[in-house]
């Protein structure tokens, strides 16, 4: 009985995407506390079900969030679209006719693969994805192309966990990450996101109407200043090369004499790290610090061993 009903109280969410706790509890005739309970179960589960107090409050799962692939097979959709069609003829249905509107679209959503402006194909799942980084993507150009304005719940850098309102202007992908460019109520200015930092994401139901901005206007050294970057001169062994093109870009290294180097201004956060991850492909030839820092780290793995 537990189970079905956490089922059924999905389906609810995935339909309305917000309900009172009050509606959840009469429906399915249980307490409210048992309701706040089932939610705590469904969020430890996984899934993005949350109570949001406040003007946009209520029990809400992420508009980013969708079944996962395999819920329904291929046959199961099939089924369910036929019945569903055959049932709205016969009593002209509305509701049929929405529900089927519903599985169909999410048949359509089963691709993680997102287009941008029509004429850009994106997959942008990371490894291991199950589709939900791809499914905040497809909600954020939503809300960039309908001006929908959208409550993220976004894990910071440091950790620092925020709910906040955002009005989204457009997506940027820079170094093989995708951001998000937005006015944000909370700070009263305008902000980069990364959308892999946004846990959560829900379509407030107001939109908002795009001021003028330029490319100009946009940041797009993001979080780093002038300290936070330093000029590296690196070595690069030809057995690393098409990895370190990737990275670096093919345009950044340069045969010399018999060697491959590359020269370039870099973020610092990680570097060391990225460094080592080419498994000694690559040397740290300046500055002094970053090689001392790559070699402690390596003495490190070695002790470990």
């Amino acid at each position: 009985m537990k189970y079905r009903i956490m089922i059924n109280i999905i389906s609810t969410l995935l339909a309305k995407r917000k309900v009172t706790a009050k509606e959840l509890a009469d429906k399915y005739e249980i307490s409210l506390r048992t309701v706040y309970r089932y939610i705590d179960d469904l969020s430890v589960a996984g899934i993005p079900v949350d109570v949001v107090r406040g003007r946009y409050g209520g029990v809400t799962i992420s508009d980013a969030y969708r079944l996962p692939d395999g819920y329904f097979t291929r046959e199961e959709y099939d089924s369910a679209c036929n019945a569903l069609k055959a049932w709205a003829a016969q009593v002209n249905d509305g509701a049929a006719l929405s529900a089927l509107d519903k599985i169909e679209r999410q048949k359509k959503n089963d691709r993680s693969e997102m287009t941008v402006s029509g004429n850009i194909i994106v997959d942008g799942g990371v490894w291991g994805d199950n589709g939900a980084f791809s499914d905040k993507m497809k909600a954020c150009e939503r809300a960039v192309n309908e001006c929908a304005c959208v409550q993220i719940d976004y894990i910071s850098r440091d950790g620092e966990h925020s709910r906040r309102v955002i009005d989204p202007y457009v997506l940027i992908l820079k170094r093989n990450v995708w951001y998000v460019y937005a006015f944000c109520h909370t700070k009263q200015e305008f902000r980069t996101f990364k959308i892999g930092r946004i846990k959560k994401l829900w379509f407030t139901g107001e939109h908002f109407e795009k001021k003028s901005i330029s490319k100009e206007d946009i940041p797009l050294n993001f979080f780093y200043g002038a300290d936070d970057m330093t000029d590296v001169t690196l070595e690069i062994e030809r057995s690393a090369l098409a990895d370190a093109e990737e990275w670096l870009g093919v345009d950044s290294i340069e045969p010399r004499a018999d060697k491959l180097v590359c020269e370039m201004r870099l973020p610092k956060d990680g570097l060391a790290n990225k460094i080592i991850s080419f498994g000694g492909a690559i040397k740290v030839l300046s500055p002094e610090p970053l090689a001392e820092e790559v070699k402690s780290i390596a003495r490190r793995i070695c002790d470990g061993v």
